[in-house]
Order: structure tokens, then C-alpha cells, then sequence
């Protein structure tokens, strides 16, 4: 069992390779998810979670798994077993669960494991490239009422992301940005004027990206904003992520992945380049 990669991950992409091993396991044996489900006290529909990486692992579970498809000796079962443990360790945005609503947190687990991030934003900067003022001000739009404690939350949330952009193991990140971006006045003019400084900092970086969409290109390849996570871990497939009003939509079968990795490709040949993104990040400070 190949593990090596999911161990330095965060506990979400850990349980997505281990989920991927069992099913392999249980392919390779013949045996049905519904015969699987009855060996651990379930259903084919709990076999498919844990398979998909849903929901967490019982490490009695997949003890019983590991011996229904013959996986028998102990040298054997341990790597499994050491994953369960390690895929139900909690991760740091734990602490922020009464701020985030299930979807996103699944979101935020997978982030942290990824080895490229590609976003695509229309209305603001992308999160993991806020200043802690641009970020605040997003964080109270829409909310009059939060208590400030509350939105501190929030910021501290958004800035603990963006740690991962400056770790050891940083992930690629490649972002593009509609230029309507750069005009929209989020917390007033000097927070903008900060949040486009801080652009031209952080892309200095060898990890980051930025290119934006000008207005003369009339209608771009996206209709919305999207993520394309894609991990090094090769069990993980590369998860498409969609947010709306009332929740988010993670999409991992190729045929859809595809159609926006296209649109990916599409984007960045449409876009400036970093380069010349780089030029009009400073033509729009210059213009504030």
C-alpha cells in the first residue's frame, strides 16, 4: 500500500486515498458493495461513502474490511490502520465549525492537500491573495448585524488559509482574475489601493500566478467562478469546485473535470499575461 504521499497531507486527502485503496481491495476480491456492507454492520451505500472519502473511517471497520478481502498479515493491515488513524485526526480549521458550513469545510481539507490550485474569480480577489483589510471588508458585506468578533473569526479563518501558500510543500497556485476586479471599490479606495500592492508582492513569487481577464476581451470562457484542486496523491482525482448561494458542488468525474480544465486552458490563453498583468496591476495603482 502506497502511502508515502497521503502522510503529508491533511487528514481530508488522507481519507480520500484510503477510501480509494479499499475499494481496490474489494474489486480485486469480487466482492459486492452491498457483501462488503454486510461484513461491517452497513449498506452498499456506506461502502460507497467510504470509498468516496465522505465520511470518516471506523478503524474496526476497516479491520473487518481488511480481513473480508484477505488482507491478513499484520505487516499488511498496519499502513491501513496507521491511515484511519491519521485521516481522523482534526484538522486545524476544526476550530472554525461554527463559522463553516459542512460544504466549505470539505473544502478547506481539500485545499490544504492539494498540489495545484487553479481559481477563477468575477467579483473579488481570490481568498488565498487577501489582505487582512480587502478580506474583513468582503467578510462584513451582507452582514450589518455580525458581532466584530465574529468577523474576526472570519478574517482569521481566510488568513489561516493562506498559510499554506508559504509552507515548504507550497502548492502552484494559478489564479485569474476578471479586471472589473481591480475596480470594485471593496472597503474604499485605500483598501483597494493595499490589496492590489499586495498582488504585486505575492506574484513576485515563484508559486503564484495572476492573469487578468481585461475588459476589451467582451465575454470570457466562464460564465462563474470555479476551483480545480488537482493533488500529487495519484487515488485523488482532480475535484472541481463550484460555490452558490445555498451550498457548493465538488464535481471528480473526468468528463466534467475536463470540461473545465478546458476552460482553464481557454482562460489563461485569453488573459494577460503574469507579465503584463503585473503592468496593469500597476497602471490601475497608479490610477487610484
Amino acid at each position: 500500500m502506497a502511502t508515502d504521499g497521503a502522510a503529508g497531507s491533511g487528514p481530508t486527502a488522507r481519507r480520500l486515498v484510503l477510501g480509494a485503496q479499499l475499494r481496490r481491495l474489494r474489486e480485486a476480491s469480487g466482492i459486492s458493495r452491498d457483501e462488503a456492507g454486510y461484513s461491517i454492520r452497513g449498506s452498499g451505500s456506506k461502502i460507497s461513502r467510504l470509498e468516496l472519502g465522505r465520511v470518516g473511517f471506523k478503524e474496526r471497520d476497516v479491520a473487518d474490511l481488511l480481513s473480508l478481502y484477505g488482507v491478513t498479515e499484520e505487516s499488511e493491515r498496519e499502513p491501513f490502520l496507521d491511515l484511519v488513524r491519521r485521516s481522523n485526526e482534526p484538522g486545524w480549521w476544526n476550530s472554525y465549525n461554527d463559522l463553516m458550513p459542512s460544504w466549505f469545510q470539505d473544502y478547506v481539507g481539500l485545499e490544504e492537500s492539494a498540489s495545484r490550485i487553479q481559481t477563477y474569480e468575477i467579483q473579488f480577489v481570490p481568498g488565498l491573495l487577501q489582505t487582512e483589510t480587502y478580506a474583513r471588508a468582503v467578510a462584513s458585506q451582507g452582514r450589518p448585524e455580525a458581532p466584530d468578533a465574529e468577523v474576526d473569526r472570519r478574517v482569521g479563518l481566510r488568513l489561516h488559509r493562506q498559510r499554506l501558500l508559504t509552507q515548504p510543500r507550497a502548492p502552484r497556485l494559478w489564479a485569474v482574475i476578471d479586471e472589473a476586479v481591480l475596480h470594485r471599490p471593496i472597503g474604499g479606495r485605500a483598501v483597494l489601493r493595499a490589496q492590489i500592492e499586495h498582488l504585486l508582492q505575492v506574484t513576485a513569487l515563484p508559486t503564484i500566478s495572476l492573469q487578468i481577464v481585461p475588459f476589451e476581451l467582451g465575454r470570457s470562457a466562464a460564465e462563474g467562478a470555479f476551483t480545480v484542486l488537482r493533488f500529487a496523491e495519484p487515488e485523488i482525482p482532480d475535484i472541481v469546485y463550484l460555490e452558490h448561494l445555498c451550498g457548493a458542488l465538488y464535481l471528480d468525474k473526468q468528463e466534467d473535470v475536463e470540461v473545465y480544465s478546458k476552460v482553464s486552458h481557454r482562460l489563461a490563453v485569453d488573459a494577460l499575461t503574469p507579465e503584463a498583468t503585473r503592468r496593469s496591476l500597476s497602471a490601475a495603482l497608479r490610477e487610484l
